[in-house]
């Protein structure tokens, strides 16, 4: 199957940087395929600009002229000769103009089409298309009427309380609570101007708001060939801002008969849109285990990797099969679930000081040590962190055996992974792995919210701080004598908080 890849696509460029960029190339790497990367010039010392086999510079400015620009991008996959382009996640990964663009200049697009894009894109086109196949969708207004009254007599309708959101867009933006009739007028207008500003666009509608509920999505894989998969569920309830912090597959709050319901659903969207390419259709499930459509995004997501642990799958090369036209290489009925794996996501932040972000040089970045254990990350010993892009730093992904197996690997290797020199949320997602709530599988969106004083640090002794500091300096005047096996008081500053 390599020559029939190879003969269709040979070189990609990834139009995305970091992690992601980094994760595409290995798959690349491992297809036979030359990869191409961009980068801006405060990016020239970061890996993913000098591990694939050609990279180009986009200059600096906003990220408009940048990773935004779409006729440099592809002007640069011309000149160096790649027949497709990977968008990976963020940036231009569901803009389905430039997706329209990359075609049109005779390149292959690694992910759906743009009517896809559209159609789901789009919160209210999406509900509106989800109805028209009958997928169970929350109670909610979708129509085209946007004044006041007509939104307020559908909320009124729904019943209080009620969700205002964008249509456009995500990532909590233009999204309101509305606890009660009097507040709604307020709410409206607020979640109206945010939606504008942010998507250029203030449509809303309006859903019943269901409270602790879970968030579990599925993903999905299509071909052109008819076949529609899916790989399983992930658990993404512990969220803050609307924001994923820690994702988990089997989701804890599924039996059997759930699983295969919620899986075969997302199937159904999938066949029903003649999708094409990796997406994750998201759920909302609530206290009785009824689940509604939320949305879809038309990508492969940051969580993507604990999927792969759990069915041994590689979804970036799947998705190049895809897009080189091939068919999948294997049924429904062979893909599996084994053992169970939990993401956290590492950022430049402070939990303790209201989540402020964090810059700074990394000094050293800490490589974890157990089996079953990756670390995504694009940053390395050196590297400056900014303002100017995402304040995700990395990913830890763990495999084990059981549930309970994969928490204490998360635990061990949250002290491994160390960026020396910039502070981190590490300690705040080792309590939150470790609360008696998560460990029992009792996670919700407002998990952060509702343990908020069980989320808070735990002030260490004075003899505990001097006892850790005596005994990294007494280390450190040993890191000659261990230097012939690799070994340094670096690879070993493991379980300093907030490092």
């Amino acid at each position: 199957m390599s020559n029939e890849i190879l003969k269709k696509i040979d070189k990609i460029l990834i139009a995305n940087r970091g992690e992601i960029a980094l994760r595409v190339m290995k798959s690349c790497k491992e297809m036979g395929i030359k990869s191409v990367s961009i980068y801006t010039e405060s990016e020239k010392s970061y890996p993913h600009t000098f591990l694939s086999d050609e990279s180009f510079s986009l200059g600096m400015g906003p990220l408009s002229e940048t990773y935004l620009n779409h006729e440099k991008i592809i002007e640069i996959a011309k000149v160096s000769g790649a027949k497709a382009i990977h968008p990976g996640y963020g940036f231009l990964s569901e803009n389905s103009v430039f997706a329209k663009k990359v075609t049109d200049a005779g390149l292959i697009f690694i992910g759906p089409t743009p009517e896809s894009m559209e159609i789901m894109g789009d919160k209210k086109t999406s509900k509106v298309e989800m109805g028209k196949i009958k997928i169970p969708l929350i109670p909610g207004y979708h129509g085209d009427d946007q004044t006041e009254a007509t939104l307020k007599a559908a909320a009124v309708e729904i019943g209080f309380p009620v969700l205002v959101k964008a249509s456009a867009g995500g990532g909590g933006k233009g999204m309101r609570v509305v606890w009660k009739e009097e507040e709604f007028s307020d709410a409206l207008a607020s979640a109206k101007r945010e939606a504008l500003n942010s998507f250029g666009d203030d449509i809303v509608l309006i859903e019943k708001f269901i409270q602790n509920p879970r968030h579990i999505e599925v993903q999905v894989m299509s071909d052109t060939h008819g076949n529609h998969l899916h790989f399983f569920e992930r658990e993404c309830s512990i969220q803050r801002r609307h924001q994923k912090v820690v994702e988990e597959t089997p989701s804890p709050a599924l039996d059997e008969n759930l699983r295969r319901s919620i899986c075969e659903t997302a199937v159904a969207i999938s066949s029903g849109i003649n999708y094409k390419g990796a997406g994750t259709v998201e759920f909302i499930m609530d206290a009785d285990g009824k689940f509604f459509f939320l949305e879809m995004n038309t990508r492969l997501q940051v969580e993507h990797p604990i999927t792969e642990m759990v069915t041994n799958s590689d979804l970036v090369r799947l998705q190049i099969l895809v897009a080189a036209g091939l068919p999948l290489p294997m049924k429904q009925e062979e893909i599996t679930q084994s053992g169970h794996a939990i993401e956290v996501r590492i950022y430049s932040e402070d939990p303790d000081n209201n989540f402020m972000p964090a810059i700074g040089k990394i000094g050293h970045v800490g490589a974890p040590t157990l089996n079953g254990v990756r670390l995504d990350s694009g940053y390395i010993d050196g590297n400056e962190v900014t303002i100017d892009f995402d304040p995700m730093l990395a990913k830890l992904i763990c495999w084990g055996v059981d549930r309970d197996s994969a928490i204490s690997k998360t635990l061990h290797s949250l002290d491994e992974v160390i960026f020396l020199g910039v502070k981190t949320n590490r300690d705040y997602l080792k309590r939150i792995v470790d609360t008696k709530p998560f460990r029992e599988g009792d996670t919700f969106t407002h998990f952060i919210e509702t343990y908020s004083e069980l989320l808070r640090p735990v002030d260490l002794e004075d003899r505990e701080v001097a006892a850790a500091i005596a005994a990294f300096l007494a280390d450190s005047q040993t890191e000659n004598r261990v230097s012939l096996t690799g070994d340094s008081s670096w690879s070993r500053l493991q379980g300093f908080r907030n490092i």
